[in-house]
């Protein structure tokens, strides 16, 4: 292990792992059952698909901005991190990593190591305790991502080409099944009721799933001090990375809907299980189970190689522990901040309360989604980083729809679950006296 300061990451990751990294931190296992969640709010194929192509537009304005950051503060340790601190304040961006830490990230890793775990035993009969498998899955991706940012990359790659064909193979078997007249896609019908708040306000709750499933692009820029070429493969990492999610998304629930038709989509909790079973019987359901299997283990390799990047700058810049900002002399990767996010992981995984915490993600993400992107105005008015950065199409129109689309979905998630996002936002709030104690501490 080396002192604080001494060694830098070693950059090693090219265009391809950046699109790879983007859409494995999109793509999880939310995309088999998120289609259903959807269903339940609003009940005619023109909403279940436009609230789809709205999250999607949502998605590529956020691609276009955290592209831009990236261009203008290229190879940035830590990423969305240093936004948050170059436009705003030390405490904010100490606020971000502390909400990953305890909130969305450990939370998210936490709970889909569980789903990995009970997919794992219903694949081979394996009689373990689910608890169990989720610490070997966690500890092994830790100990493989300990070895560098290149071994961990290449595992995340191979796991998200596997997701990508798993997801074509259920999109061409779902489309090759279904028939559009099943799906009432020709009926014409478009909103299912008359114009209201009362509709205004189902939308508004369908677009938390749609943006809990588009959530993720930003941990790609976690990595950016790792990239050969910053500047030029991150954001197009980005762009590309979130346009192929959003066309796949897009075919997932078009293909479900051709086979289960509203109805079935709304009546079911396991759309993708239902369309295999339909199509294929207990061997495609099987099938299927395979390859949420694949994608939640591809989703907690690109966690552990994006987040701990977030503590290593944190400790970089004096707000954690020393060690967590050292880095490995022979693999160059900060062993510390991955071993610690294991370690948070794998105690929400055992301790039960993996579920709850991940019903705050939302309302947290989202805020930082928010202030993010706002502080692209900042970062622009005050001349900070390069001036020949990607410039963000249409911005300040579009970056004002995403900054207040994030709002909306904010207060969307707050009214659908006011207890969990009361509580996730205090845990967040807390971190300010936090800081302020820890720069005291630091001084004395």
């Amino acid at each position: 292990m080396t002192e604080i300061g001494t060694t830098k990451p070693r950059r090693q990751l090219g265009l391809f792992d950046a699109t790879m990294i983007v859409m494995g931190g999109i793509v999880g296992a939310g995309i088999f059952a998120n289609p259903s969640e959807v269903a339940h709010r609003v009940h005619t194929p023109f909403l279940i698909l436009g609230v789809w192509i709205l999250g999607g537009f949502l998605a590529m304005c956020g691609a276009f901005i955290w592209a831009e950051l990236g261009t203008r503060l290229p190879g940035s340790e830590g990423g969305q991190y240093v936004y948050l601190r170059q436009a705003y304040h030390p405490a904010i961006a100490f606020t971000y990593g502390w909400g990953l830490l305890l909130i969305t990230q450990t939370g998210g890793m936490a709970a889909v190591a569980v789903i990995f775990a009970s997919y794992f035993r219903a694949l081979t009969g394996a009689n373990w305790n689910d608890s169990v498998t989720a610490v070997i899955a966690l500890l092994t991706l830790t100990g493989i991502n300990c070895l560098g940012a290149r071994a961990g990359s290449n595992v995340q790659s191979a796991l998200m080409l596997l997701k990508i064909g798993a997801i074509a193979a259920l999109v061409t078997i779902g489309c090759a099944v279904g028939h559009p007249a099943a799906a009432g896609l020709n009926s014409g019908i478009l909103l299912g009721q008359p114009a209201s708040f009362g509709l205004l306000k189902s939308i508004g709750a369908a677009m938390v799933p749609v943006a809990f499933a588009y959530g993720g692009w930003q941990t790609a820029t976690f990595v950016a001090g790792e990239m050969r070429d910053p500047r030029r493969d991150l954001s197009r990492g980005l762009l590309i990375g979130v346009g192929g999610v959003v066309a796949l998304y897009l075919a997932v629930n078009l293909a479900c809907l051709r086979v289960l038709g509203p109805a079935g989509l709304d009546a079911t909790t396991t759309p993708a299980s239902d369309v295999m079973r339909i199509a294929l019987g207990e061997r495609g359901a099987q099938w299927i189970a395979f390859a949420i299997t694949v994608s939640t283990l591809g989703f907690l390799s690109q966690s552990m190689l994006t987040a701990p990047r977030v503590y290593y700058a944190m400790a970089r810049d004096g707000l954690f522990f020393a060690s967590v900002g050292k880095l490995s002399r022979r693999s160059g990767a900060p062993v510390v901040a991955i071993g610690l996010q294991g370690l948070a992981a794998i105690i929400i995984a055992c301790s039960g309360t993996y579920g709850e915490i991940l019903n705050f993600e939302v309302t947290v993400d989202f805020v930082f989604f928010a202030m993010t992107a706002a502080a692209l105005f900042i970062l622009r008015r005050r001349h900070i980083g390069s001036e020949t950065a990607a410039l963000t199409p249409g911005h300040p129109f579009t970056t004002t729809i995403f900054v207040l689309s994030c709002a909306g979905i904010v207060v969307s998630a707050i009214i659908a679950s006011p207890r969990n996002s009361a509580i996730a936002l205090g845990i967040m709030l807390a971190a300010l006296p936090v800081y302020y104690f820890w720069r005291t501490f630091k001084r004395a």
